[in-house]
């Protein structure tokens, strides 16, 4: 028998995940039938969840450390309670790592619940996505300073900023830098960095100093046709903004995120 109550946006949510009941699917399927642009954002939500779901396979299939371990954990009970809550909070972390991969990368992405992003990601990437507006049109002075001068510009940032930044290489997504540019960001300075690919489409990656000992997940979202990766590592909040799709988006966020580990990991090695 078919479910006749009117068709809301949870129960277009749950014909994506996959969760209603043969009544009520049949009730959003004839819904569908009739409505081809909610047809159309449903078939794009759930192309988006398996190019999320497959970007995210990786950490699912990383084995579990033998310090969160049940065996581990129970021999944990032994020791003072301040180890047992951290190790409990860290096999919490593990565990919603795996829920996420399992069933619900797009809402882990979409909605940045790994970690409680802090005000300071939130407020970085409003003011990524205005820069964004304001500079990404330009056709004379997009930049202050070229990407000939990469070198320069990377050193100048820094210095302002008060941390060692870099211009990812974003090539294998498509685009190339084409400079930078030094803007305020309330009492403090912000860098942000402009690429380009081949048909002139732009996005910018914006760094301020933020955050400090705070780590956050990818947090997404979208400002009147503005997209937004921001996430906080190492002390600062980064934001990655362009008029694209979440899935490519998130493939530049993911590579810059990667080469800035990249770049930590060496820099300690070093030392």
């Amino acid at each position: 028998m078919t479910d006749e109550r009117p068709i809301g946006e949870d129960d277009l949510q749950a014909f994506v995940d996959g969760r209603l009941t043969p009544g009520r699917l049949d009730a959003v399927e004839a819904y569908l039938a009739a409505n081809p642009v909610a047809a159309e954002q449903v078939r794009l939500e759930i192309e988006q969840r398996k190019a999320l779901r497959a970007r995210l396979a990786f950490k699912g299939s990383e084995p579990i450390p033998a310090r969160l371990r049940v065996a581990n954990l129970m021999a944990g009970r032994r020791r003072p309670s301040a180890y047992r809550w951290r190790a409990v909070a860290a096999a919490m972390a593990w565990l919603a790592i795996g829920l996420t991969v399992g069933g619900v990368a797009g809402a882990w992405v979409g909605r940045g619940t790994a970690l409680p992003p802090g005000q300071e990601a939130t407020d970085a990437a409003g003011d990524a996505i205005a820069a964004y507006r304001t500079y990404v049109g330009e056709k004379l002075h997009p930049v202050e300073v070229a990407a000939d001068q990469e070198a320069h510009l990377v050193q100048w940032l820094s210095r302002r900023v008060g941390k060692p930044l870099a211009a990812p290489n974003l090539t294998r997504q498509g685009y190339r830098l084409i400079g930078g540019r030094l803007l305020p960001a309330g009492n403090e300075p912000a860098a942000l960095f402009m690429y380009e690919d081949e048909r002139g489409n732009r996005l910018t990656l914006y760094a301020r100093s933020g955050g400090a000992g705070e780590q956050t997940a990818f947090r997404f979202e979208t400002q009147e046709g503005v997209s937004a990766f921001s996430w906080i590592d190492q002390g600062l909040s980064y934001v990655v903004s362009g008029r694209t799709d979440r899935a490519q988006l998130l493939a530049v966020a993911e590579a810059a995120f990667k080469e800035f580990e990249s770049r930590a990991a060496a820099g300690k090695s070093k030392l």
